[in-house]
């Protein structure tokens, strides 16, 4: 897909302000709104905005416990990650999951209400058997950055398609 400079500006600050309005975000840009709406509904079709959500501030809300967990399955069978992947699309207090290469098999982040509920969870899992060989946990302390595109890499992309033709 060709992006061009307007294209990559609005994916900027859409991830910084989602809900910006249409004429801020024309303005930001320089296009006039039609254009620049016409631009950000091509982005949503074709699938590059997947959506828009709220960041919420969960120490406002609960005590929570966010933690990442690291695991190593025992067996790297298609059927063992499918089982694997199966348990934790339906765990609620996995919000987040991914597949990696090298020592460790998963990264998951998980949120808790509090550290007993953590080992309550993980002692599910092994009791499941979920083929977990072994685990490691680490207590979130502080979130230093959250971002879900650099803006580096969004500024990237037209030197990329420059260097392509």
């Amino acid at each position: 897909m060709h992006l061009d400079r307007y294209d990559i500006k609005i994916l900027q600050i859409l991830q910084r302000q989602g809900r910006i309005t249409k004429s801020a975000l024309a303005e930001e840009i320089c296009l006039s709104v039609s254009p620049c709406w016409e631009r950000v509904k091509r982005l949503e079709s074709e699938g590059i905005i997947e959506g828009y959500g709220a960041r919420i501030n969960a120490s406002l809300l609960a005590p929570h416990t966010p933690i990442l967990v690291e695991v190593a399955l025992k067996n790297h069978s298609a059927e063992a990650f499918s089982r694997f992947e199966a348990a934790m699309e339906n765990t609620a207090e996995v919000v987040e999951c991914y597949a990696t290469g090298g020592q460790v098999d998963y990264i998951i982040k998980v949120i808790t209400r509090d550290i007993d509920q953590y080992q309550r969870l993980v002692d599910a899992w092994l009791t499941a058997d979920l083929n977990i060989e072994r685990y490691y946990t680490y207590i979130i302390t502080k979130q230093v950055k959250c971002r879900s595109l650099s803006e580096q890499f969004l500024a990237e992309q037209p030197e990329k398609e420059k260097e392509d033709a």
